[in-house]
């Protein structure tokens, strides 16, 4: 049998399947270092873009209109709130500008004789009536005394059905009481025994003989309106669910007349 020459058994094929091997060797290592690339550029893109475009949450911020609990509208309000006396009536006023101007329903008041006001800290200081309307039920004091520190109270604007409000007074005597509510209606119309007054805001804050001339808040602690009378079915001088007050604006444009109606000093 011929045979050839010794060592020459497939030693021949080798060559090429080496340099075959080589050869997706390199090409792997081509398309590797291509897509290394690729991403390189990508990532730069990537984090060129500016900061604004990854922020898309947004973030809540503080608002002038966010509501208070009543704990908090009472310790804002309650330093401006003041028990008011004469010798045969009690009631609530609010100090409603720096120099010490109080507004109070008129009903408080009218019955004449010595005013006495006393101030959350405990000052108390007689009282001229400085304006008042008794169509509107309400009236300013001037006291002959301020406390050594005056905290005005702020004073709001409109009001509407459904808000929560919050009624600062002396109910029965039983000063400093805080109570809330919401309000009932507006434009109402109240009889009682010191006239027929109109225009009121009704809400149901609990109120009682001594609120009468207290401050209505509205959720941002403003005062809103003038407590100046309750409903009291079958002649019971007690809180039935029902008060009253004059809205603000109201107030003080009535509060600029004299104690006659003529036109007195503005607040």
């Amino acid at each position: 049998m011929d045979r050839g020459p010794a060592g020459d058994d497939g030693a021949g094929s080798r060559p090429s399947g080496v340099r075959g091997s080589r050869r997706l060797l390199a090409t792997g290592i081509a398309v590797v270092v291509i897509l290394l690339g690729v991403i390189a550029v990508l990532a730069t893109q990537v984090s060129g873009r500016p900061p604004a475009a990854r922020a898309a949450t947004p973030s809540p911020s503080p608002t002038s209109t966010a509501s208070l609990t009543v704990p908090v509208i009472y310790q804002r309000a309650g330093p401006s709130v003041v028990l008011v006396r004469t010798s045969h009536d009690l009631g609530t006023g609010v100090i409603v500008a720096d120099n010490g101007t109080i507004l109070t329903a008129n009903h408080v008041i009218a019955s004449g004789g010595t005013i006495t006001v006393t101030f959350a800290d405990g000052t108390t200081a007689t009282a001229t009536v400085a304006a008042a309307d008794p169509k509107l039920d309400v009236a300013t004091l001037t006291p002959a005394k301020l406390p050594q520190v005056m905290v005005p109270a702020t004073l709001g604007g409109g009001a509407d059905v459904g808000a929560v409000v919050v009624a600062i007074g002396n109910p029965l005597g039983l000063t400093d009481s805080v109570s809330a509510g919401v309000i009932s209606g507006l434009d109402r119309t109240a009889d009682t025994d010191h006239g027929t007054f109109s225009g009121l805001i009704q809400f149901d804050a609990s109120v009682n003989p001594g609120s009468s001339g207290g401050p209505l808040l509205d959720a941002r602690g403003l005062v809103i309106g003038i407590v100046v009378s309750l409903a009291s079915p079958d002649g019971q001088d007690a809180f039935a669910g029902i008060g009253f007050a004059v809205p603000i604006d109201a107030a003080l444009g009535g509060a600029g007349r004299g104690p006659g109606g003529e036109p007195g000093p503005q607040i």
